[in-house]
């Protein structure tokens, strides 16, 4: 039983550059597709939010969660390192 199928099989040997680029030739491709995906994720909302906008928001609620725990924990003074 083939992996996959005759047809897939002759897709990926019609693509152009096997013998130089080996299967490193597929790379542009990847490329493009990447590109498609990050601009689908800058410019596509649903609603009022697209990824960009939750990850900000996630971000700002990790740094200001972040802070609080900082405050919250006692400052050694400065003349407890001095005796010490």
């Amino acid at each position: 039983m083939s992996l996959y199928s005759s047809s897939v099989r002759r897709l990926l040997d019609s693509w152009p550059g096997k013998r130089r680029f080996g299967i490193y030739r597929f790379l542009p491709l990847f490329f493009v597709l990447g590109a498609a995906l990050e601009f689908s994720m800058i410019k596509w909302t649903v609603g009022e939010t697209n990824f960009y906008r939750t990850f900000k928001r996630r971000q700002a609620k990790n740094y200001i969660e972040e802070q609080q725990q900082h405050l919250a924990q006692p400052q050694p003074t400065a003349t407890a390192t001095a005796t010490a």
